[in-house]
């Protein structure tokens, strides 16, 4: 009898120790497989619309302390932001032979929700990141559609004039070659002149010394926000060639010295120079920026600073 009771006691305590909570607050370490082991798996095709992307994610939160134990904050940074306060819940993962591919929700304090991809490979080592999808709403309807690949097909469309849908799809695919994402897919009804440019970050502060916007015109121009850091700027990038080749980048600049700076972040071989000059900006893509424009155009060009608009003054 007393050997009966010994094996219970030891089956409920090895039964504890196998189902004990895992702690996702980052108060403590924790191994990559177990914050992997929270990721529902995900069988593509998978489609997630900008109308459902807060009902997606698991109930499950991971503390921000826990992220960055494997997670680099610059690959955090161009999906949220500045922001400090971030909620962050798992939505899936898709596993393939090399690498996995982790779903995730970030809730920013402006209770926007942003849908990323991270990829990892087999060890759970970072490899590259892109954003997906946000609760920011404008004239579109936007999905993304995840094929068996996976390719990323990101689409936005909207009625047009007379019942015509306009759309605009863009597939990207991450290379294990390159260790980036890259079109494979770009397909639009719309005419890219008449659509308007939307700037992600055109309401953040501009009080620091470069801060401001240097355009153009309204079609190819960069925007330079403050942050927190004053040798540290964000910035946003759009541009259209006269043949048709399109950029756009979203990122952190930091200041090398008092005229020059750089974008160089962790995963994404794009490098650009920045040069500051009496009220001009001057860019000079030195690595590989292919992921962020198109084939036969780069991020080298001067724009000139618009002038602040002049408040009312009182009477």
């Amino acid at each position: 009898m007393r050997n009966c009771l010994r094996l219970l006691v030891l089956l409920m305590l090895l039964w504890g120790c196998k189902n004990k909570t895992v702690d996702l607050s980052g108060e403590t370490p924790i191994k990559a497989s177990e914050l992997v082991a929270v990721f529902p798996k995900i069988a593509p095709p998978y489609t997630v619309a900008d109308t459902n992307i807060n009902k997606i994610a698991d109930t499950i939160t991971v503390g921000m302390k826990a992220w960055q134990q494997f997670f680099p904050d610059s690959a955090l940074t161009p999906i949220t932001g500045s922001s400090k306060k971030i909620s962050i819940h798992p939505v899936g993962i898709i596993e393939k032979e090399k690498e996995n591919y982790l779903l995730v929700n970030f809730i920013t304090q402006k209770k926007i929700t942003h849908l990323a991809v991270f990829v990892t490979d087999k060890k759970n080592k970072y490899l590259a990141s892109k954003e997906l999808l946000s609760s920011v709403s404008d004239d579109y309807t936007h999905t993304v559609s995840v094929n068996r690949e996976p390719t990323f097909l990101l689409s936005k469309e909207k009625m047009g004039k007379e019942n015509t849908m306009l759309f605009t799809r863009t597939g990207w695919v991450y290379t294990t070659s390159g260790g980036i994402f890259m079109v494979v897919v770009n397909d639009t009804n719309e005419d890219p002149k008449k659509s308007n440019v939307i700037n992600p970050i055109d309401t953040l502060p501009r009080k620091n010394k470069y801060s401001g916007d240097y355009a153009e015109n309204k079609r190819n121009f960069i925007s330079i926000r403050d942050t927190k850091k004053p040798n540290v700027y964000q910035f946003f990038i759009h541009f259209e060639k006269e043949e048709g080749c399109a950029g756009e980048l979203k990122g952190e600049l930091k200041m090398k010295d008092a005229n020059t700076a750089q974008f160089a972040e962790k995963g994404d071989p794009c490098v650009i120079d920045f040069r500051f000059e009496e009220n001009e900006i001057t860019l000079k893509e030195q690595g590989s920026c292919g992921n962020h424009r198109g084939i036969k155009c780069f991020f080298d060009d001067t724009f000139i600073k618009k002038k602040e608009p002049r408040s009312a003054k009182k009477k």
